[in-house]
């Protein structure tokens, strides 16, 4: 999606989904995370609202059009659509993990397992631990945007292989959104 941005905007949307972990972490490390694994209401308002975003970020993928660019070959393409701000780019990764209940529910359940029970501060060893988690995952995020900002340059002269992968990465949108709507707590 930010791909023909280019890696700067990756990079603003993996900065995004890393802020959300931290909120995730900051959370879990406090026990409200609980409260959203053991309240089938909370719960199920994250749930539906994170599956909304992601039906509305997919549903706008398939049906973005698509132009000739004047600038370059005949057979370049934009979007159609502005491009965003990297601030905005930022807040949608951002949304996309804060509105997703299944981080809170993972950090709930994966990273106590490496804290000892004799621990004197749990809360501080889980802090450090997640961080150490989202430092990894944000590493990781920023490389899949520079890949995708060098595999989108070499594509992007294909109008047809262009709007075939955002319908395709559009779909993909809608099935998680469809898949988060229906999962199950647990």
């Amino acid at each position: 999606m930010y791909a023909s941005q280019g890696w700067r905007a990756g990079s603003a949307a993996a900065l995004g989904i890393g802020s959300g972990t931290f909120v995730h972490i900051f959370a879990a490390a406090l026990g409200l995370s609980a409260v959203l694994a053991t309240s089938a209401t909370a719960f199920m308002l994250v749930k539906l609202a994170g599956a909304a975003y992601l039906l509305y970020v997919g549903v706008s993928l398939i049906l973005s059009k698509h132009k000739p660019n004047t600038n370059t070959d005949v057979d370049s393409v934009v979007l159609a659509v502005p491009a965003l701000s990297y601030r905005k780019i930022f807040f949608q990764g951002f949304l996309t993990n804060i509105l997703n209940p299944k981080v809170a529910v993972f950090f709930l359940a994966f990273v106590p397992q490496f804290i000892a029970a004799s621990a004197p501060n749990k809360a501080i060893a889980f802090l450090f631990l997640g961080c150490i988690f989202n430092f990894n995952g944000m590493l990781w995020c920023h490389f899949l945007a520079l890949s995708s900002a060098f595999a989108s340059q070499r594509l992007r002269v294909n109008r047809r292989l262009t709007a075939g992968l955002n319908r395709l990465i559009g779909m993909v949108f809608v099935s998680f959104g469809i898949k988060l709507a229906f999962a199950e707590r647990g």
